[in-house]
């Protein structure tokens, strides 16, 4: 089952780092941030950066919940787990799906590609392909969008990579 923790934002490779170190592999199988590609220009050329997708969460994958909180009271730094009151739910099954062809088996959402035609957003190729309703507003010239995406029963913003290549 897939978890999600509430980490303060900054912290989220610190909390990482410390879970690998303190929780054995027995208990928590995978622990993981998602990430997406931007570009950013700087000495004149466009670089390519890596930046955290959803700042203030970490995500775990276990099996036994009941343990894996017990490890994480010795973590420092962790907000809470993400559920309704006293029970922690997991990650539905719907946003698993999400997060897996959004940001395939590496969590890296890629940079993505479009053109605007009469106004409307056109996406021709990436992970936002399809996704066009997800998207708030486009930034031309820092090369991003900002989304509205619903995970964890709510919508939560995020932003991505995105080149508008055209417009018409």
């Amino acid at each position: 089952m897939w978890y999600v923790v509430q980490v303060r934002t900054g912290m989220e490779e610190e909390i990482i780092t410390q879970c690998r170190k303190v929780i054995p592999s027995s208990i928590l199988e995978r622990c993981f941030l998602p990430y997406y590609e931007m570009k950013k220009k700087y000495q004149g050329e466009w670089h390519k950066e890596k930046k955290v997708l959803f700042p203030g969460y970490v995500f775990m994958i276990t099996d036994d919940i009941n343990s894996l909180y017990m490890e994480l009271k010795r973590v420092i730094g962790l907000t809470k787990l993400i559920g309704t009151g006293e029970e922690i739910i997991p990650l539905g099954q719907e946003d698993i799906c999400f997060l897996m062809k959004f940001g395939n088996e590496e969590q890296i959402v890629e940079m993505s590609q479009g053109l605007i035609l009469d106004g409307k957003i056109i996406i021709t190729e990436g992970p936002l392909k399809g996704q066009e309703g997800i998207i708030k507003k486009i930034d031309r010239h820092k090369r991003k969008a900002y989304l509205s995406i619903p995970m964890f029963g709510r919508m939560l913003d995020a932003q991505v990579g995105l080149e508008i290549v055209e417009k018409r």
